[in-house]
């Protein structure tokens, strides 16, 4: 069975296309709902979580070490530690933790 390109692009097309204009179509007043408010506030981060937080467990050797580097990178950021200062924190405690389970088998 031969897939037509050009069909699955235009479909994504009109998808995103559906996506962009159906809110400025559709709500046409400022949203005042709390509830309602509060959801389009966190989509963006929810969505970034799930797009990244597979990659983080699954880009080191060993899974466990993608884990402790996220539980490390959570605590340092709810303390307010910084981007650039987590970031680093989490490489090198996947650095590390992947230097001794290296040795130690």
């Amino acid at each position: 069975m031969k897939h037509n390109v050009y069909i699955y692009i235009l479909v994504m097309a009109a998808v995103i296309y559906l996506i962009r204009l159906l809110p400025v179509t559709v709500i046409r007043k400022k949203i005042t709902n709390k509830t309602l408010k509060s959801f389009l506030y966190y989509v963006p981060y929810v969505t970034l979580a799930v797009m990244t937080f597979p990659d983080i467990i699954n880009a080191t050797s060993y899974g466990w070490s993608g884990a402790l580097a996220l539980v490390i990178g959570a605590v340092l950021a709810y303390f307010n530690l910084g981007l650039f200062g987590v970031a680093v924190s989490s490489c090198l405690v996947v650095f590390i933790s992947e230097l001794i389970m290296k040795y130690l088998f």
